[in-house]
């Protein structure tokens, strides 16, 4: 036998690498690992679950697809699940899309679809299986080493799911999972968040850090339309905003861009929600008056609400209207139709009249005005706005009492801010 240095043994043994050798070298070549972000790349260490909560556009999807590539091709996985709001949303977005799992593999790597059966399969045998949240009583019964649950604050049964996942994922020694979500106040989600530690690893991540990758009208639009919001902090920043869910107005925002002085002021308008009953049930007759600055930020300055009978409340009106200058009485005529008109030209003819009609919920209504406030372009007084203020507060997607006051603040801003060009026709505009 020819005589061989243990160099050379070595050499020759290196050139003979196992299929797991051979895929993870592949891997650490890989595009992916060159151009992600650290924040998008796999932690160290002996985690079970890595959380990502991100902005829109940071590139979750990527991420969560890039994971269980890693996974499948270097055999650490084997039965992987796959989880998605819908059957669709899975589909489109963690399979088919162009971020998804088809898209970023190679040609020669990349897994057999077989979309009737949803389930994808890697030439080493490793296959992931498609779920829905809506339909999470499909994960009983099949088991998992790995699993991706993309967009979890979604989910409307996402405790029911992450019950179910728990139970599936039983498979060999190590079983993980990947979270890639927007977040939003649930409470298992914060829950998630405050173990975060050596078991569950929390990655934070906003949209303006991928930015380099996205549209700039998208990133400036973005940034025009929701910087400084909850909204925005939520969806761009990746922020748990811990507020009850629904809550357009919170006290603290309400506080922070309060006015102790009101500047010159170029506009005033005076809202009306008008009650169309007058009696110890009734509802209040919303009366607000609003004025735009010379920089177009937006002052609450009275509220005149209460519940008065019709001749009254349209004298408070006619006398705010003279006292404040206001340029316009803005009304909602959804309930009354022409008799608001008709009574406050009855009390004073020379009033600005606007007639306003309702085409959406006031919850609707109001979301673009929370925003404003969000911005710090809307600023209350100090005096006499606690009444409105509580409401505000209180103000809930699917109420069954009606916000008078939050409606009429909401008629008397929409015609500074948002309907500057139907506020100097005389006609009835809708909203």
């Amino acid at each position: 036998m020819e005589n061989c240095s243990f160099d050379t043994l070595q050499n020759q043994h290196s050139l003979i690498k196992s299929p797991i050798l051979e895929a993870t070298d592949n891997l650490e070549k890989s595009d992916w690992l060159k151009q992600a972000r650290p924040n998008q790349k796999i932690p160290d260490g002996d985690w079970r679950i890595w959380l990502i909560l991100a902005g829109r556009g940071f590139g979750k999807t990527r991420t969560g697809a890039e994971t269980i590539r890693h996974w499948a091709l270097s055999h650490q996985a084997r039965r992987i699940a796959l989880i998605g709001d819908t059957q669709e949303d899975v589909r489109d977005i963690m399979i088919e899309g162009e971020s998804g799992l088809l898209a970023i593999h190679s040609p020669d790597e990349r897994p057999h679809y077989e979309p009737s059966k949803r389930r994808l399969t890697w030439k080493n045998g490793t296959i992931a299986t498609a779920y829905s949240a809506e339909n999470y009583e499909q994960l009983r019964g099949p088991q998992f080493d790995h699993a991706w649950i993309d967009e979890f604050a979604k989910f409307r049964e996402i405790e029911k799911v992450w019950q179910q996942i728990h139970f599936a994922l039983r498979l060999g020694a190590h079983p993980r999972m990947i979270i890639t979500t927007t977040p939003r106040p649930l409470p298992l989600l914060q829950q998630l968040v405050g173990q975060a530690g050596h078991e569950i690893v929390l990655t934070r991540g906003t949209t303006f850090e991928n930015q380099a990758n996205l549209s700039s009208i998208f990133i400036n639009t973005m940034q025009k339309s929701f910087s400084g919001t909850r909204l925005g902090a939520q969806e761009l920043l990746g922020e748990i905003i811990d507020v009850h869910e629904g809550a357009l107005w919170i006290p603290a925002l309400l506080d922070q861009y309060r006015a102790f002085e009101i500047p010159e002021l170029k506009r005033i308008v005076i809202g009306i929600d008008p009650a169309v009953t007058h009696h110890s049930e009734s509802d209040e007759t919303g009366i607000i008056v609003v004025g735009l600055s010379v920089n177009n930020h937006a002052y609450v300055l009275e509220d005149l609400s209460g519940r008065y009978p019709a001749v009254t409340w349209g004298k408070i009106v006619c006398e705010a209207y003279h006292r404040w200058r206001a340029d316009r009485v803005v009304a909602e005529v959804n309930k009354g139709g022409d008799l608001v008109e008709t009574l406050l030209r009855s009390i004073d003819p020379t009033i600005s009249y606007q007639g306003v009609h309702a085409s959406r919920g006031k919850y609707t209504r109001a979301e673009p005005i929370s925003a404003f406030y969000e911005q710090g372009k809307v600023h209350h007084t100090r005096q006499g706005l606690k009444l409105l203020e509580d409401q505000m507060c209180k103000f809930l997607p699917g109420m069954s009492t009606s916000p008078d006051r939050v409606d009429a603040l909401v008629w008397a801003l929409t015609a500074l801010l948002l309907e500057k060009e139907s506020f100097r026709s005389y006609g009835t505009w809708r909203l």
